[in-house]
């Protein structure tokens, strides 16, 4: 099928590529030159594992060109919105003047019988209202939310573990069907259903997954003032197979570029629609998690005795999460910031977000390998669990710094190993 993909960020950039390796021949539109000539070299503009290989591979057999003008996504018959729906600066709704310039640009291009069809997510309401604005064109507008994990987006579009439909007619069903025609021959689940819905269950299913963090969070914070360990009491609450052991693994919590701002605008939305009580929980949830980075400040700070001052800190970790180079509120980088904000000398590192780390945050000292970042260093903090900080020997990393004393923000490292190799070891939530 023809398709385009309007906006060539991380989603849509992935969206493109990999309906492309599906034999789709597919145009993705941007209107940042940079970015589109990256990609139509096979540069992606993010670290994501997979995705280079995979536009080198559709591009060069003809599949999948970039282009800035929208007029060359006319012969499509599908056209896909990707763009961001980023937090307003002024509150917490979310901006949808990506999405609204998207829809204006493919008004002209539209023809009776094409699908636009909705990945952004969006508030509830969103869909029926660009729906009466693409209607007069002859067109037509589904809502196909995504579910991507940064790390494993490639797989998570080729290989769904879910597809959702928000149609109105049985014609929009049949194309999405064409569209998605491997995945949906392999079983993937599919739930086909109105707007609404599909606009909610990708706000739902952020908001739950918050929550799941948030309270493994908040049990962390009554462990360390209980002695209990929220490690182990995970694992006995995650065999319960009601709850599950998965995203309860304390720390600092969430970050990137969707759950902080997602789980925000939902409660707005909820304000607006008069039930802000129903999810009035959010802004706990919120708190919690934004607290769990404020303790490991004071974690770093105690071991000094309260000030940070002069001191210098090893962070390793900047990004949100392995395996990603985003750094849209990530905690590892707030925590690097608050040190530095508080005096501290901070040597950042990280596999991949240093840069993207320095175009936000300059006044850090980063360097470009975690051995850089321990030389010296009075404390250290494993703010990312990137496998490298994960599988650190204890005793060498204690030879390379002037005063060993760590700060596991992730809870992957054995405590006792650590200690072992004489190391002041601080965990969240464990003794």
């Amino acid at each position: 099928m023809k398709l385009s993909v309007i906006g060539c960020g991380y989603l849509g950039a992935v969206h493109a590529a990999a309906m492309a390796s599906l034999g789709h021949d597919v145009v993705g539109i941007d209107v940042d030159q940079a970015k589109i000539d990256a990609l139509a070299a096979g540069r992606s503009p993010i670290y994501e594992p997979g995705l280079p290989e995979l536009l080198t591979r559709t591009h060069a057999s003809g599949a999948l060109r970039f282009s800035t003008d929208v007029t060359d996504a006319a012969e499509a018959v599908v056209h896909f919105i990707a763009v961001g729906t980023p937090q307003s600066a002024d509150g917490n709704s979310a901006d949808l003047r990506f999405v609204d310039a998207a829809v204006d640009s493919l008004l002209p291009i539209l023809k009776p019988g094409d699908l636009v069809v909705g990945k952004s997510t969006v508030p509830v309401g969103t869909a029926a209202r660009l729906q009466e604005r693409i209607a007069p064109t002859g067109a037509e507008l589904a809502w196909n939310p995504e579910f991507l994990r940064e790390g494993f987006a490639v797989k998570d579009t080729i290989e769904p573990d879910r597809l959702v439909y928000g149609v109105v007619s049985e014609r929009a069903r049949e194309i999405l069907d064409s569209v998605y025609a491997r995945a949906i021959g392999a079983g993937t689940p599919l739930v086909v259903t109105d707007y609404a819905t599909a606009e909610l269950v990708k706000t739902a299913a952020n908001a739950f997954l918050a929550t799941k963090i948030s309270f493994i969070n908040a049990m962390a914070e009554i462990a360390e003032v209980t002695g209990a360990d929220v490690t182990q009491l995970a694992d006995a609450i995650g065999h319960d197979n009601r709850i599950g052991r998965r995203f309860l693994n304390a720390g600092i919590g969430f970050g990137g570029g969707c759950l902080p701002k997602d789980i925000r605008a939902f409660a707005a939305r909820a304000e607006e629609l008069g039930r802000g009580e129903s999810v009035a929980f959010l802004a706990e949830i919120d708190a919690i998690n934004l607290r769990r980075r404020a303790r490991v400040v004071d974690l770093v700070a105690e071991s000094f005795g309260g000030d940070v001052s002069g001191r210098r800190v090893a962070v390793l970790g900047l990004a949100f999460k392995p395996e990603s180079d985003d750094v849209r509120d990530s905690p590892a980088l707030d925590i690097a910031r608050a040190l530095s904000a508080a005096g501290a000398t901070v040597a950042g590192y990280d596999p991949e977000a240093v840069e993207s780390s320095r175009r936000v945050a300059p006044e850090l000292d980063y360097v470009s390998s975690a051995e850089e970042a321990l030389a010296g260093a009075e404390a250290v903090v494993v703010a990312t669990e990137w496998r490298q900080f994960r599988e650190l020997d204890a005793t060498d990393t204690a030879a390379r710094v002037a005063r060993p004393v760590i700060v596991d923000a992730r809870n992957v490292l054995d405590p006792s190993a650590w200690r072992a190799a004489g190391w002041e070891f601080h965990g969240l939530g464990r003794p």
